[in-house]
């Protein structure tokens, strides 16, 4: 499982600003007035070696008794209690307030470790700024900036130094572990007892009858399978439940234990914007995708050409998966869903040699030749595997870094034609440093004196011709 960071603090402090720099997006809502942030929003980053998940919450207001401060503060502190590490964010130009005090105090009584980050400290001297923050009895204030960036890593660094880096999973014959997620009541519970042949889990009627992943072992002819049952994701305006927003935790470190992920939906609903993002995540998490569209039985052939299309067009960027138009209840269609996830398994981890890469490299250069960036055309000239679950492609050349992407799609669509990768992501990677002129740093060899009386005589000529 991946560590939860959770960024804790009263509002204003730049918890967001932090949120979309340790994500590398700009998902939270930035803005120069307290309570921006009232919903929470997850993220996935990483720091060397180490990934981690990470939670932007509410401005903590301990005082508020009642209204939507009182809310995001109990749903904030229940986040203190899933977090594995938490961050709390004062305000340097600020200085301490007597609400840092209150949730100091509150802090100190958490199961996990808690690093004290005073934010806004770009320009301003360190040990100054940090000096009144020992008063809250957190350890040593670290001076960070969220919006320039400074000191964010060692933050980081210190927070995930507790927990072991990422481990790659290469066993290409090892039990497919398969999560089910999707938004409440798509049918995930009646998925996992369907394909188990038995009530495994609690499937009912009603959205949220799942609060936490569910692992389940079964085999089907003969094949072992990991079954990951997860609570359904809703969208922001629908979630109300302390415990159904910190469920989506639990679905998104499910979806980084998985080797394979089923994106269920619901015929009868559209593709929202909620299915997006997850289908997103899950790209973004390398993991291999198959997309399982339930209750294909109780809707008519005119409504499903209209599924087809709204899928089509909103999930356009998930045309590496297999889509599987099936029906849980019945039991129709569980036979190709996992014939789907055994092919999107196998491409996850397969094995690709490097001249069979070349090969491959070299054709689609011949077919398809990179445009120049400036004055040079990027040159490819060969590939090797660097990492599997997703696979990648580390590609070799001289002025790669011009590749653009438009091209990069092009190979990716080349290599997974070729290796028939239906089902998971394809990393393509740049070699960097290969593309520099090979004399840079050398020392040139003094002439020798027939050089040097050629060179004398070369410089007379042009005087004599050009008068100079």
């Amino acid at each position: 499982m991946l560590p939860t960071l959770v960024l804790v603090g009263r509002p204003n402090v730049g918890k967001s600003t932090l949120f979309n720099r340790l994500t590398g997006t700009r998902d939270a809502l930035v803005h120069d007035m307290p309570g921006m942030t009232r919903d929470r929003h997850y993220g996935r980053g990483r720091i060397g070696d180490k990934p981690y998940l990470v939670v932007d919450t509410g401005g903590l207001e301990p005082v508020a008794k009642d209204g939507i401060m009182a809310e995001m503060a109990r749903q904030t502190l229940q986040a203190i209690d899933e977090a594995d590490a938490v961050i709390f964010m004062v305000d340097a130009r600020s200085g301490m307030t007597s609400q840092d005090k209150v949730i100091a105090d509150r802090l100190r009584r958490a199961a996990c470790p808690v690093w004290l980050a005073v934010n806004k400290a770009e320009g301003m001297n360190p040990a100054v700024i940090t000096a009144e923050f020992h008063e809250l009895a957190l350890g040593d204030p670290l001076a960070i900036s969220g919006a320039h960036g400074d000191g964010i890593s060692d933050l980081v660094e210190l927070a995930l130094a507790p927990f072991s880096a990422e481990e790659e999973k290469t066993d290409d014959f090892g039990i497919p572990k398969i999560a089910l997620v999707g938004r409440p009541n798509v049918g995930k519970s009646t998925l996992v007892n369907a394909l188990v042949g038995e009530e495994r889990v609690i499937a009912f009627d009603q959205p949220g009858t799942t609060r936490d992943s569910i692992y389940v072992d079964f085999e089907r002819d003969g094949k072992p399978y990991t079954l990951i049952d997860t609570a359904g994701v809703r969208r922001k305006g629908k979630v109300f439940e302390t415990v159904e927003k910190f469920s989506v935790i639990k679905t998104l470190q499910a979806i980084e234990d998985a080797n394979v992920v089923v994106l269920v939906l619901d015929a009868h609903e559209n593709i929202s914007d909620q299915d997006a993002h997850l289908a997103g995540f899950i790209v973004e998490a390398g993991r291999a995708l198959v997309v399982a569209i339930n209750k294909w039985d109780g809707i008519s052939p005119e409504q499903r050409e209209d599924v087809k299309r709204d899928i089509g067009r909103k999930l356009a960027f998930l045309d590496f998966a297999r889509f599987n138009y099936i029906s849980a209840l019945k039991a129709k269609g569980l036979e190709n869903l996992l014939k789907d996830v055994e092919a999107a398994h196998a491409a996850a981890f397969i094995k690709l040699s490097t001249p069979k890469l070349t090969r491959v490299l070299e054709m689609a250069v011949e077919q398809h030749t990179p445009p120049k960036n400036g004055l040079f055309r990027p040159k490819p000239r060969y590939a090797h595997q660097g990492g599997k679950n997703p696979p990648v492609i580390v590609l070799h050349g001289n002025a790669l870094e011009g590749l653009r992407d438009d091209y990069k799609r092009y190979l990716e669509s080349s290599f997974r034609k070729a290796f028939n990768l239906q089902g998971t992501p394809l990393r393509i990677q740049i070699k960097e440093g290969e593309s520099k002129n090979p004399y840079e740093g050398k020392v040139r060899a003094p002439l020798t004196e027939s050089e040097a009386t050629r060179m004398r005589r070369k410089k007379r000529v042009r005087r004599k011709v050009y008068g100079a």
